[in-house]
């Protein structure tokens, strides 16, 4: 079972109710969501958040802080792509992705932006891709625009992208993944995209804003495909992070 924790996050899928790979639904259990979705791809994904909400020294307002508990078992197996970012935060995601997906029996190639040889691959999580390996799955380094010719002609039945922050960045993966008949396409968006609010953690229909490079490739996906899933998380936090401002953050908390 693999488990992340992060703030103000939020997940939502195509509305669909033909939707056969991925059809989440939401509810609110106690003090504690639950948000889970069975499909052929995860005949048992369920996703667990506890909300775990902490004062500011300095202000009356409190932040949320969401830890994720994931566990995933398949029906049938799938071909799976995940296209990592080579820095930031969120690149633990991919990483995380990647191992439950291969613990649950389906075929993931993990895509990394750039050379294998960079010095960013010495930090987490990247330094932690021979567990992938050792699992049965497949790490292959280069450039998302062109995916075709870095993959060889190889094809996937899901595309996960938790690289682009643009649509020049997505779209590239995204039409590929439309072209060579990839049935499902999952995005890491942000929620950085939302309008300012005082009352956190966000929850999906809160204002966005408009200029927000995320909500071009959102509406482009949902346009391009008939099954999809965005998530929206914020700041990450747990093992195989690389971002020691956010360690420290909720450390000191």
């Amino acid at each position: 079972m693999a488990t992340l924790a992060f703030s103000s996050a939020l997940f939502f899928s195509s509305p669909s109710t033909t939707n056969k790979f991925l059809h989440p639904t939401y509810s609110i259990v106690s003090s504690s969501p639950r948000l889970s979705h069975s499909s052929p791809l995860s005949s048992s994904l369920t996703i667990f958040p506890t909300f775990l909400s902490k004062p500011l020294s300095t202000t009356s307002r409190s932040f949320s802080v969401c830890s994720l508990s994931v566990k995933a078992s398949a029906a049938e197996k799938k071909k799976v792509l995940i296209v990592n970012t080579n820095s930031g935060g969120h690149a633990v995601i991919g990483f995380y992705f990647a191992k439950e997906l291969l613990g649950s029996g389906h075929e993931v190639t993990i895509l990394t932006v750039g050379d294998e040889s960079s010095d960013k691959m010495k930090k987490p999580p990247f330094n932690r891709f021979s567990e992938i390996v050792s699992g049965g799955g497949k790490t292959v380094w280069g450039d998302p625009s062109d995916v075709g010719k870095v993959l060889g002609g190889a094809a996937f039945d899901v595309v996960l992208d938790n690289n682009g922050k643009d649509l020049d960045a997505v779209k590239p993966v995204a039409d590929w993944a439309k072209s060579s008949g990839v049935k499902q396409f999952l995005f890491i968006s942000s929620a950085g995209i939302y309008k300012s609010t005082d009352e956190p953690p966000h929850v999906e229909g809160d204002a966005v804003k408009a200029d927000a490079s995320h909500v071009g490739v959102e509406k482009y996906i949902a346009e391009v495909f008939d099954s999809w899933a965005i998530f929206r998380p914020q700041y990450m936090t747990g093992s195989g992070n690389n971002k020691d401002c956010e360690e420290w953050f909720f450390d000191s908390e």
